[in-house]
């Protein structure tokens, strides 16, 4: 995960400042060298980092941090704070039209995941804010760019527009006057892309731009790329405008730096992040969350919202009660199955915790090769089978074997594992509350570490 290294310097940073009790100012220049030093290896801008270290020490000499009791916690706090209004202070949201539906302009170059980025953000536009998204392939350049967005969207099941290689401008004015005709709420223009910033490329965005008039201008640029991806945000919004920007691949081993120099760099908010390949894997940014995270201190509140998104009440609710009646079935295990699978993996969530709890976790992954094959043999029984599982013998256990591709000694680990539960069950409807594998314990093929590279 992107900022990892950062982390554990600044943590490392900050523990000795907690092991000093009272600072010296001395103590706080010399903290505030190692953070300078931490944010340079993290691929942050020089001048960024430059003014960043002052306005923090400017304000952790200060007498209120000084002569405080807890005077480390002080100058965390003040770093927390700083790296928040470095990054924006809040989260922007996107600007809606009044009239007529919202036009979101995608630009970048080639590599950052653009195309696939502008299917993931109209997906959850229609998720989250129940919008009726239309795709429109504006990329007449790159062979199969039309096809890409065809597939992906079609896996979101999203409308996508497209003309074929014609004019670019010409397909972006009538992707609109498509989705006035057919009800759809915003257009995302996928347009197209290059190796590198040329005029030949601005000249056809600043086209586009005049003649659709776009509500939002968003760069996508890659996370992986460093200081590369704030040097393209600075031409494009000099040449475009730009509105906002995403960052993309922030799950992988980035330095991070770009998205702590974008906003300072150039004045434009990072709106959106995109957290892994697959096509729900994209968020709202928060500066004040991503700083928390940074500094170790987690983030409950995006924690909180995946939980809500997988989370069904009318189905919690009778799980509740089944519990409560120690009735726990096969079903309601595949179910609880099905909703931590729609949290994401373990190691995005490591960084939503803080501290310890989240160090427990990173790097931990669910063996998706071992949830698919519990699934399975679940899906071959019979809904009598998998409500009383008492009633499966011999015969029963070979049927579903193989009617799901497996031997008859998985269906017997499985079961043992459920009688396990069971078990945990029965003492939660005695009124112990257990630790159960599948909501919020460890499951057999679960929270496995990832094998070195």
């Amino acid at each position: 995960m992107a900022f990892e290294g950062l982390t554990e310097k600044l943590n490392a940073t900050f523990k000795r400042l907690r092991g000093k009790g009272r600072l010296t100012e001395a103590d706080v220049k010399e903290a505030m060298r190692e953070v300078r030093l931490a944010l340079l290896e993290a691929d942050v801008s020089y001048k960024v980092v430059k003014e960043f270290v002052s306005t923090v020490t400017e304000r952790a000499v200060g007498t209120d941090v000084l002569d405080s009791l807890t005077p480390a916690q002080q100058v965390i706090k003040i770093v927390n704070e700083e790296m928040t209004n470095l990054m924006g202070g809040a989260n922007a949201r996107l600007a809606m039209a009044n009239n007529g539906p919202t036009v979101v302009m995608m630009v970048g170059l080639q590599g950052a995941g653009k195309t696939t980025t502008t299917a993931k953000l109209a997906g959850l536009m229609r998720k989250q804010y129940t919008k009726r998204p239309l795709l429109a392939a504006c990329d007449v350049y790159r062979p199969a760019a039309i096809e890409q967005l065809k597939v992906v969207g079609g896996q979101l099941d999203l409308p996508v527009f497209e003309q074929g290689q014609g004019d670019p401008v010409k397909i972006a004015e009538n992707a609109i006057r498509h989705a006035k005709e057919y009800g759809s709420d915003m257009v995302f223009l996928d347009t197209a892309g290059r190796l590198h910033v040329d005029e030949n490329l601005m000249d056809e965005l600043k086209r586009m731009k005049a003649a659709v008039r776009p509500n939002e201008i968003l760069l996508v640029v890659d996370a992986m790329t460093g200081q590369d991806a704030v040097n393209a945000a600075a031409a494009f919004d000099e040449a475009l405008g730009i509105d906002g920007v995403i960052l993309t691949k922030l799950d992988g081993d980035a330095r991070g730096g770009a998205a702590l120099s974008i906003r300072a760099s150039t004045g434009k908010p990072i709106k959106f992040a995109g957290t892994g390949e697959k096509l729900d894997m994209i968020e709202p940014f928060h500066p004040d969350r991503m700083a928390s995270r940074i500094l170790g201190m987690g983030d409950m509140l995006s924690f909180i919202e995946k939980a809500e998104a997988a989370y069904d009440e009318k189905q919690a609710a009778k799980l509740e009660e089944k519990l409560r009646k120690n009735r726990f079935t096969l079903q309601d295990y595949y179910e609880q199955l099905q909703q931590l699978r729609g949290m994401g993996d373990l190691s995005q969530l490591a960084g939503m915790m803080p501290g310890q709890m989240g160090r427990q976790l990173q790097g931990a992954q669910i063996d998706e090769k071992q949830m698919a094959h519990v699934e399975a043999i679940i899906l071959s029984m019979t809904p009598l089978e998998r409500e009383n599982p008492q009633i499966l013998n011999a015969s029963r256990k070979k049927r579903i074997a193989a009617g799901c591709g497996l031997q008859v000694v998985d269906v017997n680990r499985l079961l043992k594992q459920f009688e396990m539960m069971q078990q945990l069950v029965k003492q939660f409807s005695k009124g112990r509350m257990p630790n159960i594998p599948g909501m919020g314990g460890r499951m057999h093929g679960f929270g496995r570490k990832k094998r070195s590279r």
